[in-house]
């Protein structure tokens, strides 16, 4: 196999992920590496950019030879080795260096700590709390349908999935805009897009978090009280001990708050934005919910892919796209280019009510990783088109608001806020 070190790659096109224009809007950029480089090496961040979706099949259901393990840290150190090192230090000095979560773990280990989340998301714990989500859609919907008009993000999109995570750990409601800080912090800092100032006050935030549960942590393992919080502080490993502070709050803040939180928020409020895009694909999904909202909730998923990328690490020399890469590069798998992949989906950018393998997007990963809480994502976003769809109509952008744009990330693609308008519907 011969080993290109990406001279050819970065030709085509030659521009990087870390560049503002291209997180903003994306998918221009990823048609063109998916056709003419789909093993692409991003000249600024240094990772291999792979972007069909056979590929990244391929890749995610093979992590003997794609390892899940550090990722994050090689792509830290990749882009800046010297804030890898002050944000280390950081941690240890005034809170916990983060442990690897589910998303950064390899088996056996991987696949011990699962088993907590998967027993505690099972498909019936997801309709015990089916109820509980609807309500809460209903009612946040119903804060603010007489007025006409809101900021589905601030309104619906962040609150719904955050309640429903607070109600099972025991959180106070009236805390959920703490959390939201807390893992916006997180997500910033995860991108790799801020200054050095703002990555300092992430870490800072992340390591309020830290401390906020240290005392909820406590109380659980003298007191457990069967809550999801209370199993995975309690859990024991093999050799009969606990995890450890770190490693629980890791899990607790990335896994649950973010894992759970962040991804619902960004696709409802995606959803959304499509919906006023595309009065037709709206007044047919309002005409028919129980027929059309199903293919939808897989469409906006495939469409606008929450999480728009992770890491892998070869473990051995591979070839990609015609391209060879030695053991030990940093792949990063962008799920939303495989998920316009015209090769997979026919017409890739257009929303399809009717699309028969809306499904077979990967926007929640797939193979030993596929995201653990999906079942309850699609419940929340289920719910929140539902609820929305329900009480209002005539949905579109506020007239006067800058076109909506997203905050800079690698991973994840989030709107700052999304102000519509609507008719309401008497309840």
């Amino acid at each position: 196999m011969t080993d290109n070190t990406g001279a050819e790659a970065q030709q085509l096109p030659g521009r990087s992920l870390l560049e503002p224009e291209i997180q903003e809007s994306p998918f221009e950029f990823y048609d063109a590496i998916r056709e003419q480089a789909p093993a692409y090496r991003d000249p600024d961040a240094g990772f291999w950019v792979i972007s069909r979706y056979d590929d990244i099949r391929r890749i995610v259901t093979d992590p003997q030879t794609f390892s899940s393990s550090a990722t994050v840290e090689l792509a830290r150190d990749a882009v800046d080795p010297e804030r890898a090192a002050m944000a280390r230090e950081l941690y240890r000095s005034k809170g916990w260096e983060p442990a690897p979560t589910l998303s950064l773990q390899d088996d056996p280990e991987h696949r011990q700590n699962r088993a907590l989340f998967t027993s505690a998301l099972r498909a019936g714990k997801v309709r015990e709390l089916d109820p509980f989500i609807r309500q809460t859609a209903f009612d946040l919907v119903d804060k603010f349908r007489a007025a006409g008009a809101c900021d589905i993000v601030e309104e619906l999109a962040v609150p719904l999935p955050l309640i429903a995570i607070c109600s099972q750990v025991g959180v106070p409601i009236e805390d959920i805009w703490k959390i939201k800080g807390w893992t916006d912090a997180w997500v910033k800092r995860f991108s790799m897009m801020q200054s050095l100032e703002e990555e300092r006050d992430s870490i800072e935030q992340e390591i309020e978090f830290q401390h906020y549960f240290r005392p909820i942590v406590e109380r659980l393992q003298d007191r457990p009280d069967g809550s999801l919080l209370s199993d995975l502080v309690n859990i024991r490993k093999p050799d009969g001990s606990r995890l450890s502070y770190a490693q629980i709050v890791s899990h607790l803040l990335a896994d649950l708050f973010v894992g759970g939180s962040e991804t619902s928020t960004n696709a409802i409020a995606e959803g959304v934005l499509l919906l006023c895009r595309d009065e037709r694909a709206c007044a047919t999904l309002q005409g028919d919910l129980d027929r059309y909202l199903p293919t939808f909730i897989e469409e906006v998923l495939r469409l606008q892919s929450p999480v728009q990328g992770l890491y892998r690490v070869t473990t051995r020399d591979v070839e990609i796209g015609g391209q060879g890469i030695r053991a030990g590069s940093l792949l990063n798998l962008r799920f939303a280019a495989a998920n316009r992949d015209d090769a997979q989906f026919a017409c890739p950018a257009h929303l399809d009510l009717e699309r028969g393998n809306a499904g077979s997007h990967i926007a929640f990963g797939s193979g030993i990783h596929h995201c653990v809480g999906a079942p309850l994502a699609r419940r929340e976003m289920h719910w929140a088109f539902e609820a929305l769809l329900s009480g209002v109509r005539n949905l579109r952008l506020a007239k006067g608001e800058p076109e909506p744009s997203h905050w800079p990330g690698l991973m994840l693609r989030a709107l700052r806020k999304l102000p519509v308008e609507f008719d309401p519907v008497e309840a």
